[in-house]
C-alpha cells in the first residue's frame, strides 16, 4: 500500500513542542509511529503535496502581487504570531485568508517547508522575486531571538510606510503627468495638422516669411516628412540609456546625477537615506549583525552611490571604528544621521535613534514633494502657452505681413 505524508505538531519527551513529518500507510499508523518516538501528538494531517507542488508551479505564472499584498501578507503573519499561533498554523491562515493567488500558493509551499522542520524565512527565500533579502534576513533574525512576531510586526510597519509612501507620490503627479500629456498631444496636433494645412499659403511668400515661421515649418517638415526618423531616434535614445543603466558605471551615473539635480535632487537625497536608515532600523532591531544589516540596507536604499557608502562604512566598522564615526567619514550621510547613530550608539538603542531619523525625513520629503509639485505644474502650464504662443505668433506674422504689402 502506498504511504502518505502526514505533518503532524507534537510534545516530545521534555515537553517541547515540535514540527515535522512522517509517512504511513494511515492517519492511526501515523500516530502510533510517533507515540512509539514517546512524541505527544497534538495535530496531524495529510499534506496535499501534489497540490502544493502544482500551486509552487504554477505560482510563477501567475502575476506577480504587488506591494500592498505583500505588506498585508507580512501584517497577517504578524499579528497572528504575536497571538501565540504556531509558525505552520500561521502560514495555514495566511494562505486562506490570502487575496492574492500567488501569495496564497506561497505560503502553501511555505506551509508544507515548515512542517518538515524548514524555518519560515529559509522557505520564503525560495522566492526572492517577492520577498527581498531585507524581509528573508529580519525575519531569520526573529526566529534565532525568539521574537518573531515582535519582528515580523515591525516588518510590517516598514512595508506599509512603503506602501503610503509609493501611493502618496503616485497622487502627487496624476495631475502633472496629465497636463505634461495634454501638452504634447496639443503641440503633436498643431505641428502635424493645422500647420501643414497654411504652409501652402506661406509657400507663396518665399524667403520673405519671419524666422520663427521658418523654424515652424521646418518643424512641421520633420514630423510629418520624417517622423519615422524621429520616433526611431526617440526610441533608440531610450534603449541606449536603459542598456547603458544596466551596467555597474551607468547607473551609477544615473544615481548620482539623480542626487544632484537640481530642485528634484534633494528629495531624492531624503528619500534614499530615510529607506536606508529604516531598513537598518529594522534589521538591527531584528537581531540581524551590524555588518550584515549595513550591507542590505545599503542595498535596500535604491541608489549605488549610498550602496557603495555603506560597503565603505561596513569595512570601517569591521576594523573597529564606531559606526557614526564611519558614516561622517564617507561624506554621503548627513549629520543629522550621524549625530543620531552617535546617540545610538552611546545608549544601546540604535533602532530608535535610526526610526526618528527616518521620521524626520520623511516629513521633510512629504513637504519637498508638495513643494516640487506646486512648482511642476505652472511650469508645465508656463511652457505649453510659451509654444501655443510661439505657433500662433509665426502664424500671424505672415498674415500681418502681407497685408502690409497690400496696403
Amino acid at each position: 500500500m502506498a504511504h502518505a505524508t502526514f505533518a503532524y505538531t507534537a510534545l516530545d519527551a521534555a515537553g517541547a513542542r515540535r514540527t515535522g513529518s512522517v509517512e504511513a500507510e494511515n492517519r492511526d499508523a501515523a500516530v502510533a509511529h510517533l507515540a512509539a518516538e514517546g512524541r505527544f501528538v497534538l495535530d496531524i494531517r495529510e499534506t496535499a503535496h501534489a497540490a502544493t507542488t502544482s500551486a509552487s508551479q504554477t505560482s510563477g505564472r501567475r502575476k506577480a502581487p504587488s506591494r500592498q499584498d505583500l505588506s498585508l501578507f507580512t501584517r497577517r503573519m504578524a499579528d497572528l504570531s504575536a497571538a501565540g499561533l504556531p509558525l505552520d498554523r500561521v502560514l495555514q491562515v495566511v494562505a486562506e485568508q490570502s487575496e492574492s493567488l500567488t501569495l496564497r500558493d506561497v505560503a502553501l509551499d511555505a506551509l508544507t517547508d515548515v512542517r518538515s522542520g524548514v524555518p519560515v524565512s529559509q522557505a520564503l527565500a525560495k522566492y526572492p522575486k517577492f520577498f527581498p533579502v531585507v524581509f528573508t534576513q529580519t525575519l531569520r533574525a526573529g526566529e534565532a531571538s525568539g521574537q518573531f512576531g515582535e519582528v515580523a510586526g515591525r516588518l510590517a510597519e516598514f512595508q506599509e510606510m512603503e506602501v503610503a509612501r509609493r501611493s502618496q507620490i503616485v497622487s502627487a503627479l496624476v495631475y502633472p503627468a496629465i497636463l505634461a500629456l495634454t501638452a504634447v498631444f496639443v503641440i503633436i496636433f498643431l505641428l502635424t495638422f493645422v500647420v501643414p494645412r497654411l504652409s501652402g499659403i506661406f509657400a507663396d511668400m518665399g524667403n520673405d516669411l519671419p524666422i520663427t515661421t521658418k523654424i515652424l515649418l521646418a518643424s512641421t517638415d520633420l514630423l510629418t516628412k520624417n517622423w519615422v526618423l524621429v520616433v526611431g531616434t526617440i526610441l533608440g535614445v531610450v534603449i541606449g540609456l536603459r542598456l547603458w543603466f544596466s551596467t555597474p558605471a551607468g547607473a551609477e551615473t544615473r544615481d548620482r546625477f539623480l542626487l544632484r539635480a537640481p530642485v528634484i535632487g534633494p528629495v531624492i537625497t531624503k528619500a534614499t537615506i530615510s529607506r536606508f536608515a529604516r531598513v537598518l532600523g529594522t534589521l538591527v532591531f531584528g537581531g540581524v549583525q551590524i555588518l550584515e544589516a549595513l550591507e542590505i540596507a545599503g542595498l535596500s536604499a535604491g541608489n549605488r552611490v549610498f550602496h557603495r557608502s555603506a560597503l565603505e562604512v561596513e569595512e570601517e566598522v569591521r576594523a573597529g571604528r564606531p559606526i557614526a564615526d564611519a558614516m561622517r567619514d564617507a561624506g554621503t550621510f548627513p549629520p543629522v544621521l550621524t549625530h543620531m547613530v552617535a546617540i545610538g550608539e552611546e545608549t544601546g538603542d540604535l533602532p530608535k535613534m535610526l526610526g526618528r531619523v527616518s521620521d524626520s525625513l520623511d516629513f521633510e520629503v512629504d513637504t519637498g514633494m508638495r513643494r516640487l509639485v506646486s512648482f511642476v505644474e505652472p511650469v508645465i502650464v508656463l511652457s505649453m502657452g510659451v509654444i501655443v504662443g510661439f505657433v500662433v505668433l509665426s502664424v500671424l506674422l505672415p498674415i500681418f505681413q502681407a497685408q502690409e504689402l497690400v496696403k
